[in-house]
């Protein structure tokens, strides 16, 4: 049995801005389920949503701060949850890395280096909780000190570090370092500094034992100009010790037991899933019509996921018999045309800006396919869901996606493993076509309940994911 420090800035449901805490909350719980010590470590924000006691467990300092190490439990799970409370860096309400603007905030570089030096103290066992860690797995930039700082001491646990996106690497001014009171040695061109400027992600990706990113995919596509983000140097040199593993998904995206849709449904009992559509369209006061062909987006309105993809063909794909279903929010100005083509087809088009976890269960059941044209998706929650939900995804050939989604092609059709529709080129056009081939197959009721079948019989259970996790634990030296 190891003794797992996950580390993590975000957990649901306790506070969630991505598929981060999505992760963040059902890996720690399958390697529980596994045998495994496994604890989770976060800061203490003023946003999170507790509902289990939390009780006091230790105090100890961190440079001039003062520390209380509170403990609580993972809602429906045995897993311990550390939380790490400093209020006058983590007390504010809302998201826990930018302000209401947008703007990440201006301490963002003192309060994750806080949190990182405390989860230190407590995978050390120096806050009198008689508990040491063996493997501490930290996650994405706001965690990427950790490996960093541990090489400087003595008999330190082993450090797994995972890339859930490159895109954001916890980049600081190099003035920062002093006032993190970083160690010289760590400072150098091999160590956190990236361009005259401290960056967390590379402490991560240069000091952990072993690197892993979310989608075997994904592990190729960082080690290329492209996705590497000035990293991908770097990345090639620790190539033998980078892994991809695909996210599990958890259960609570199950139609068979999820409560948050109308109606309940399995692969043998798919002809109820329609109750699912017209109370998605009652809902969200669309023309109600089973037979209507009915598109769901959840995402975060950015270049990212492919939002002007979908806004440089809008036009065109609500001038098919399609209804379009969006809930999310990102870029100011993707939100402004939304609303402008949903005011302008009220009756094929329904807008939610923000996120609404009923709504996103809802959709995801009610929706025949799941649009996720990302120009690059380190491995996606959403088009696993979707295949769960006997919902087709359409997604760009990238990534995570590429590892999960079986292109309906003859051959896929004859063999019966089918389970959505991809496409290659990053562009409207592509993205166009796609959609097409897809509103074409569905006028044929008995392939579309075939597709339908095949991708809900797939397995993505997180117990797969969590022996692929205990193997790479189990094999650093």
């Amino acid at each position: 049995m190891k003794k797992i420090l996950f580390v993590t800035s975000e957990a649901h449901p306790l506070i969630k801005t991505g598929g981060l805490a999505d992760v963040s909350s059902s890996l720690p719980k399958a390697l529980a389920e596994l045998g495994q010590d496994v604890r989770l470590i976060l800061p203490n924000y003023g946003a999170l949503n507790l509902n289990n006691q939390v009780n006091f467990c230790s105090e100890f300092t961190v440079g001039t701060h003062t520390i209380r190490l509170l403990e609580t439990k993972l809602p429906d799970s045995s897993v311990l949850v550390w939380l790490i409370d400093c209020p006058e860096y983590f007390g504010m309400a809302g998201n826990p890395y930018v302000d209401g603007f947008g703007h990440s905030y201006a301490n963002n570089a003192e309060r994750f280096a806080l949190f990182c030096r405390a989860a230190i103290e407590v995978a050390m066992n120096r806050v009198e909780i008689d508990w040491k860690a063996d493997i501490v797995h930290c996650n994405d930039w706001q965690t990427g000190l950790i490996p960093a700082l541990l090489s400087m001491e003595y008999e330190c646990p082993q450090t797994v570090f995972t890339i859930h996106n490159m895109a954001y690497q916890g980049l600081f001014s190099g003035l920062t370092a002093s006032v993190l009171q970083l160690q010289p040695e760590l400072l150098s061109p091999d160590g956190l500094e990236f361009h005259s400027m401290i960056s967390f992600i590379k402490g991560g990706i240069a000091y952990a034992d072993k690197i892993t990113t979310v989608s075997p995919t994904y592990a190729l596509d960082i080690q290329t100009p492209e996705l590497g983000y000035g990293l991908e140097g770097l990345l090639i040199y620790r190539n033998e010790d980078l892994t991809g593993i695909i996210n599990g998904i958890d259960d609570d995206w199950n139609p068979e037991h999820d409560a948050l849709i109308a109606q309940k449904y399995s692969v043998k009992s798919l002809p109820d899933k329609v109750v699912n559509k017209t109370a998605l369209q009652t809902r969200l006061n669309l023309p109600v019509d089973e037979n209507v062909f009915l598109m769901g987006l959840i995402s975060r309105l950015v270049e990212q996921k492919g939002i002007d993809l979908i806004l440089d063909c809008f036009a065109e794909l609500l001038s098919l018999p399609i209804q379009i279903v969006i809930l999310g929010s990102g870029d100011k100005d993707f939100e402004k045309r939304l609303n402008q083509f949903a005011a302008a087809y009220p009756h094929k088009m329904s807008l939610t800006l923000g996120y609404d976890e009923s709504l996103a269960h809802l959709i995801e059941a009610g929706a025949d396919v799941f649009l996720m044209p990302s120009r690059f998706e380190p491995c996606g929650l959403n088009q696993m869901y979707s295949q769960s939900y006997g919902t087709l995804p359409i997604v760009r050939k990238t990534g995570g996606l590429a590892d999960t989604v079986i292109d309906t092609l003859p051959d896929t059709i004859a063999n019966q493993t089918a389970t959505g529709f991809v496409f290659n080129e990053e562009s409207a056009g592509a993205l166009l076509e796609t959609v097409k081939r897809a509103v074409l197959l569905h006028s044929f009721p008995v392939a579309w309940k075939q597709l339908q079948t095949n991708a809900m019989t797939r397995d993505f259970s997180w117990k797969s994911s969590a022996e692929q996790y205990l193997d790479l634990y189990e094999s650093i030296e």
